[in-house]
């Protein structure tokens, strides 16, 4: 099964998306958008730049937990992952985004 995103409204009535894997669990969180519109826009970039090895920021959280997020070209963050155990689990994680990053399926859970 295919990787999708979620496109949702969160509780502050802002326009969010996840990047599922084809397991269901999400990979990729983004921040909250105004408009449904940027929200898609969002969509798009991460289509766009998340093969790209080069566009993920990896880091290591005080509690030692490791994480990353995906950048834009004008290093905008896109999308944060979850916290990981390990730096291999972390890895895993990039390497989900990457598959899965093409991805058209789009399930709009605002409609």
């Amino acid at each position: 099964m295919a990787g999708k995103f979620e496109v949702y409204k969160d509780k502050a009535g802002e326009f969010r998306f996840r990047l599922k894997a084809g397991n269901g669990e999400a990979i990729l969180v983004s921040e909250g958008y105004k408009t449904k519109a940027s929200c898609l826009n969002g969509i798009a970039s991460v289509q766009k730049n998340g093969a790209d090895a080069a566009r993920f920021e990896k880091k290591v959280a005080k509690n030692g937990k490791h994480h990353f997020s995906l950048k834009s070209a004008n290093h905008q963050v896109i999308g944060t992952s979850e916290m990981y155990e390990s730096e291999s689990a972390m890895n895993n994680g990039i390497a989900s985004v990457q598959r899965n990053s093409a991805s058209t399926g789009v399930d709009d859970k605002t409609e």
